[in-house]
């Protein structure tokens, strides 16, 4: 009995299901009686049968050229009631005023932003950002809404409390496997879901495809919306393919839409449709050649001026990115405060703006005890940590750091929390961090119950990307008592979802869109990095 946490050792770090006393912690409660009474064995059986069942559904990633599932790990992460409420809430008030904030920026052609206007937050910083884009200004959505999906990066520190790490409002990616997750878990340990409320996590589909549809142009009673993906060499595919199917839309590359008299159309067998709504998953940069990048195969020339001739709308906006910029995050506990007229309810981790003089020599002078990170950076690529940096690598971080102090920000190492997680036949601590999912219709925003967690599965490790040797949980959100809580998904042999990821034979116009698939991902990489990009998520 309980051999599994034989050695068990949460160290300095806030362990989610054991407190001190190595007793379990009211949340965890079940989970931790069912883990005690099963064996090594039985628990490896599932662990197997869950990467069967994600083979099945092509759920896999790239590593080192050869397609393996991807890494869920056995043992959920589970979130109380009273827990989620403050996230929710938190969230749900964050995305709020980054919406307010980039209608501030963009909505406001010719005037200054009031933020600026009132000291909040410098013009300088906005208009130094990589992902401000003056071709979008003036562009206002048909309801108001620029964040359709928005991805919050959670962890949770020494002390228990949930801080913000960053947010996406580009295009966050990841929700496929929180979906991908639930189906497999409910799968291989169904007596949990008979037991326990779980908040389900598969209305996800409907929600989006209302919050498109409702930014639809005006006139559209009937939307036409489609997944516009990069191609099968973009390492989210799966995601976007599997979005696309759940929400019963076309998934379409820039190849299959054209943009005549101010109109996009995708093009069918049985001719041209127009499309009122595109669901983005390719970078700005890539959109539309006439305005960005001139070579861009990924995008469809003119489409800036169909969404500027209200014929068409993207979601997300073009320009969110200046809201992911880790400087303008720092500012996000002032803006909350001057847009909205509360407190933040999540708190940022501290953070050290180096374009600040005072800040940058504490940086420079504390570099081997910080974690250093690129403003514009994403999946975790271009991170220093330098408790981990060798001399060299912090060498060449200084020059960057003085050269081009505008392109950092650091920030003292945060011990993530850990939950236990099956490694070599017994569970051991591992740090995670969570991203939940908002989705805006203009009404209202809603969190998906649940999100994304990710699990740094080497020993110590801090960066829980995929590309990291990391993996995910199943996020399970309990309910409050008199809450209705809705069944698992359930799926028969002949329902069962397959995505064939093989690309086709490649020409030179594929060649060509497989390089900017990956220029796409990497095009934010800087040389100094310790952590590679993720595949997805």
């Amino acid at each position: 009995m309980g051999a599994l946490f034989d050695g068990y050792d949460p160290s300095r770090a806030w362990d989610e299901m054991l407190a001190d006393a190595g007793s379990p912690r009211t949340t965890y409660k079940a989970v931790h009686h069912t883990l005690r009474s099963m064996t090594s064995t039985s628990l490896t059986e599932r662990v197997e049968t869950l990467a069967r069942n994600y083979l099945d559904q092509g759920v896999t990633f790239d590593h080192a050229g050869e397609e393996r599932p991807f890494p869920l790990d056995a043992v959920p992460r589970v979130i109380s009631a009273l827990e989620w409420d403050v996230i929710e809430s938190g969230v749900i008030q964050r995305v709020t005023a980054l919406e307010a904030l980039l209608d501030d920026i963009y909505s406001r052609e010719g005037d200054i932003p009031r933020a600026v206007h009132q000291g909040i937050l410098p013009w300088q910083l906005i208009a130094s950002s990589s992902h401000y884009h003056r071709a979008v200004m003036g562009i206002r959505p048909v309801n108001g809404v620029r964040i359709q999906v928005a991805g919050v990066d959670l962890i949770r520190d020494e002390h228990g409390t949930f801080r913000v790490l960053e947010d996406n409002v580009r295009v966050p990616s990841g929700v496929s496997y929180v979906i991908a997750n639930r189906r497999a878990m409910a799968n291989v340990f169904p007596e949990a879901f008979a037991t326990m409320r779980i908040r389900p996590v598969h209305d996800y589909p409907r929600m989006l495809l209302s919050a498109l549809r409702a930014s639809a142009p005006d006139g559209a009673h009937d939307p036409t919306v489609v997944v516009l993906t990069p191609g099968v060499y973009n390492s989210a595919y799966f995601e976007h393919a599997l979005l696309a199917r759940m929400m019963g839309v076309e998934l379409v590359e820039g190849r299959d839409l054209v943009c005549t008299g101010g109109q996009v159309r995708m093009r069918t067998t049985s001719g041209d449709r127009p499309v009122d709504v595109i669901y983005r998953r390719v970078d700005d940069e890539f959109l539309d050649p006439v305005h960005f990048r001139g070579d861009s195969v990924l995008g469809v020339a003119g489409l800036v001026s169909a969404m500027r001739s209200g014929r068409v709308s993207l979601a997300n906006a073009v320009g969110n990115g200046v809201a992911d910029d880790k400087l303008v995050y720092s500012y996000l506990p002032d803006l909350i405060r001057f847009y909205l007229d509360e407190d933040p309810i999540l708190p940022n981790v501290d953070t050290y703006r180096c374009n600040e003089p005072g800040a940058l020599q504490h940086v420079l002078d504390h570099l081997d005890s910080m974690v250093v990170k690129p403003v514009d950076g994403s999946g975790g690529k271009g991170i220093v940590i330098g408790p981990r940096a060798d001399g060299p690598t912090l060498d060449r971080l200084r020059t960057s750091l003085r050269a081009n102090p505008r392109n950092w920000i650091a920030q003292p190492v945060v011990q993530l929390s850990t939950v236990p997680t099956f490694i070599d036949g017994r569970l051991a601590p591992r740090h995670v961090d969570l991203r939940p999912f908002a989705v805006n219709d203009g009404d209202e925003i809603r969190v998906l119950p649940g999100g994304l967690t990710r699990v740094a599965l080497p020993e110590g490790e801090l960066v829980v990307n995929s590309s990291q040797g990391g993996g995910s949980k199943d996020t399970w959100v309990l309910a409050a008592r008199g809450t209705p809580v809705g069944g698992p998904t359930k799926r028969s042999q002949d329902g069962r979802e397959v995505i064939v990821m093989t690309p086709p034979t490649a020409s030179y116009e594929d060649s060509l869109r497989a390089q900017q698939q990956q220029q796409q991902q990497t095009q934010r990489q800087t040389p100094l990095h310790t952590a590679p990009e993720e595949p997805s998520c």
